[in-house]
């Protein structure tokens, strides 16, 4: 029987049976390849022909003590992390181009070698010369970290081999070009064979491995999606190019908590680490005015307070707009119609137009609430008081329904100065000291209490 020929898409990964000139997954063009793959595998009847190792089987109440870990003095990259580096690991970075993925870890490089750890940095998209000229740029000259410019799988496992690193940073997977796969860099092929050898070789080894990815215009980090099945831990850089904030958000943990974050500033001498992300997303915000709101979530462990702003103007189009920026469109579309149905307030022939101040991406469905106060507030050209947060969670019947860790987001908006906030009823009496509280069960006595409307 003829074996089947496996054929990806180097830009979203995507996997077929046959070639194309176009992925029917992303649309793009030309970048159907054929797999070739790694290794033909054992002969039939060989694991029956010769006997395997016995592997050792262990309790689940056995004692193992937790791993050691290195912090590097960056607070908010230790925090993501789940409290420093493990040794032995393998993580991947993603991020849009120029975001400030090789700064990031050009300074992490730095802290690292200072504390102590043998930190290799090797680059296969600049020179040596290049990332010099960064080191010099955010004063890390003299870090003792080592550099190195290859793409060579092969020669980076022998270098590797001999000098026995505790961190080794590759920049960027993508660029990995291994001898025995018969494809291009960059290819799903060559960056899945890179990516095993790699974390495979750190893990026999005992060093720990960091992995830039590129990623795809969708966001999502480009090659198969086994790479980050791979891996220990996966972490997204994330921001606007017009905003000076970047997220470090991780989306998998094996050693920590997974959707904990790390807020950093772009500066003219790197990036530097923000204490109270609350407090630098509110800076800017004046006086109340109509489609401003101040949403109180939770980021991981994290409690963070964004100012959700709404902008409802009459279409000129049959169909109207729905724009949305650091939030999840269908769940605006969602809120909306729930506002309609369920309490009698159209949308039909308005524009809307949602934005998350800061460039900061809410996904907690704890924002539905701050959400339909921003429109409602925008529609009625109405400003919440100042001095109010929300929070809660919208059901398609129209009830509210309670969230998680209420108590810390009170608690958080509190140390900001603000003495009101609107949530559900349920979960446990809560009782924070100068909050004032007003809690309801549905989304239409919220509508007529707050905004007089429905």
């Amino acid at each position: 029987m003829a074996k089947t020929k496996s054929f990806s898409c180097t830009a979203c990964g995507n996997v077929t049976t046959k070639w194309a000139g176009r992925c029917e997954a992303c649309g793009e063009w030309n970048t159907i390849s054929e797999d070739a793959g790694i290794s033909k595998g054992p002969s039939k009847g060989s694991i029956g022909a010769k006997r395997g190792s016995q592997i050792i089987l262990s309790d689940l109440s056995a004692q193992e003590t937790p791993p050691p870990r290195t912090q590097c003095g960056i607070a908010e990259l230790d925090r993501v992390l789940g409290g420093g580096l493990v040794p032995a690991s393998a993580l991947l970075v993603g991020g849009d181009p120029g975001i400030g993925k090789s700064t990031l870890l050009l300074q992490a490089a730095a802290e690292f070698a200072r504390a102590g750890l043998k930190t290799f940095y090797i680059s296969g998209e600049e020179a040596s010369a290049q990332v010099r000229m960064r080191a010099m740029r955010l004063g890390l000259s003299d870090a003792p970290v080592k550099l190195a410019a290859e793409t060579n799988l092969r020669d980076i496992l022998t270098t590797l081999d001999a000098e026995k690193p505790d961190l080794v940073i590759i920049d960027s997977i993508q660029t990995m070009w291994a001898d025995t796969v018969e494809s291009a860099p960059g290819s799903v092929s060559q960056v899945r064979a890179a990516a095993h050898e790699l974390t495979s070789f750190a893990k026999r080894k005992g060093f720990s491995v960091i992995l830039v990815g590129h990623v795809t215009k969708d966001g999502q980090i480009a090659g198969p999606r086994v790479v980050e099945h791979m891996v220990d831990t996966v972490l997204y850089f994330e921001g606007e190019r017009g905003h000076q904030f970047r997220i470090l958000r991780a989306v998998k943990n094996r050693f920590g908590p997974a959707d904990e974050i790390g807020v950093f500033e772009m500066t003219g001498g790197g990036l530097s680490e923000v204490k109270n992300p609350s407090a630098l997303f509110l800076s800017e915000r004046g006086e109340p005015t109509p489609g401003s709101v101040v949403f109180a979530g939770i980021e991981g462990t994290r409690p963070v307070l964004v100012e959700f702003q709404a902008l409802i103007a009459p279409s000129p189009h049959s169909q109207p707009r729905r724009t949305v920026v650091g939030w999840d469109g269908s769940r605006l579309a969602m809120i909306l119609a729930v506002l309609e149905a369920r309490c009698g307030i159209p949308f039909t022939g308005l524009d809307v137009y949602l934005n998350v101040a800061g460039g900061l991406k809410i996904s907690e469905p704890a924002a539905d609430l701050a959400v339909a106060a921003a429109l409602l507030s925008a529609r009625e050209d109405v400003s919440l008081p100042k001095d109010t947060v929300v929070y809660g969670e919208i059901s398609l019947s129209g009830a509210l329904r309670p969230v998680s860790q209420a108590e810390n987001r009170l608690k958080e908006a509190q140390k900001l100065g603000f003495s009101k906030a609107i949530a559900p009823v349920g979960g446990k009496q809560l009782d924070v000291e100068g909050m004032e509280l007003m809690q309801m069960s549905e989304l239409l006595a919220f509508v007529g209490e707050v905004f007089g409307a429905g």
